[in-house]
Parts: structure tokens; sequence; C-alpha cells
């Protein structure tokens, strides 16, 4: 596919270095594309229904059910953390895709590794880099655009680059 003469090859990565003393510790993560399977293993939580003048509605205030979407969030940014990860080829020992109750394990997996609470958290960022667009990736972006811009102007430009302080008949050009 290609989107205004760019060939689209696939989802935002970023990169994260963790250094170390013997050999850095390279962590790529890569934007998560389709979020099927994690709907097929975790379902959106139902409020249950409550009368009300006029029949009945989800009460979506039901301290049950909020506790049920809490859950289901958190279960959601750790599918997201572990897919986010998968470039980085980590062996994990406690996690299982297959197995939700199991995927909230990975920064407590990462920390048990030797991996800071710091370190973590760029980690977390990284991921957070991969899966979003924030401003600074937007405006480095724009400012791309522009300077391809203004350089596709020089380049169809018969003319020089620069203004002459004096023509070539030796008289001062006028400012």
């Amino acid at each position: 596919m290609k989107i205004g003469g760019v060939i689209v090859d696939g989802p935002s990565e970023e990169v994260l270095v963790l250094p170390r003393l013997g050999k850095d510790i390279i962590i790529r993560c890569r934007a998560v594309l389709d979020m099927s399977h994690f709907a097929v293993m975790c379902p959106e939580p139902k409020a249950k229904p409550i009368l009300v003048a006029g029949g009945f509605k989800p009460n979506e205030n039901d301290p049950g059910y909020l506790e049920q979407c809490q859950k289901h969030s958190e279960l959601r940014f750790a599918y997201i953390s572990l897919k986010s990860l998968e470039p980085s080829e980590i062996e994990w020992t406690t996690i299982v895709m297959d197995d939700p109750t199991t995927w909230e394990n990975w920064e407590t997996e990462l920390r048990k590794a030797g991996i800071s609470a710091i370190e973590i958290n760029r980690i977390v960022a990284c991921i957070m880099q991969a899966n979003c667009l924030d401003e600074a990736k937007l405006e480095k972006a724009r400012d791309s655009f522009l300077r391809g811009l203004e350089k596709e102007q020089q380049e169809k430009s018969s003319g020089p680059d620069t203004e002459l302080k004096n023509t070539p008949s030796g008289e001062a050009a006028k400012d």
C-alpha cells in the first residue's frame, strides 16, 4: 500500500537500549495492530440490567461491574505490553499468551530479572511511544515533510540558491 507515494510497510516501532556492563539490553516495541485475540480471550464486561421507568437499562454504576471494567482495562494494557514487546524476543517464564491470568506478571518478571523500576517505566514509555502518536512525533514528521517540500522547490528552481551582493558588471546590487 502507498499513501502519497510513500510505501506503508508496517507498524510503528521504537527501540530502547538499557545499558549493562557486559552487553546492553535492546528492547524493541512494535505497535499492536490487531486486538482480535484479546477480544476473544477477554470480552468486554457487561453491566447487569436494572429496572427503571420505561424498562431495563444497564447498571453502569454497579461496583461489581466497575471492578470488572478496571480488571479488563488492566488486562488490555498487559496484553498490549506483551504484544508490543514481542520483537524483543523476551523468554518469559510465567507468561502464556493463551492464559490471560498470567499476563499481568510481565512487570514482576522483569523486576525479578534485575530490571529496575525506572527501567520498567522507560519500557512502558517505549510501549506507549510505539502505540501512540504524540505531539513530538507529529512535529518531527511535519518538519521533515516541510523540509522535503522546500528541497523540491529549490530543485525545481533554475535560479541561484542565494542572492548576489554584486552583479557581474561590477556594480553593487541595490538592496
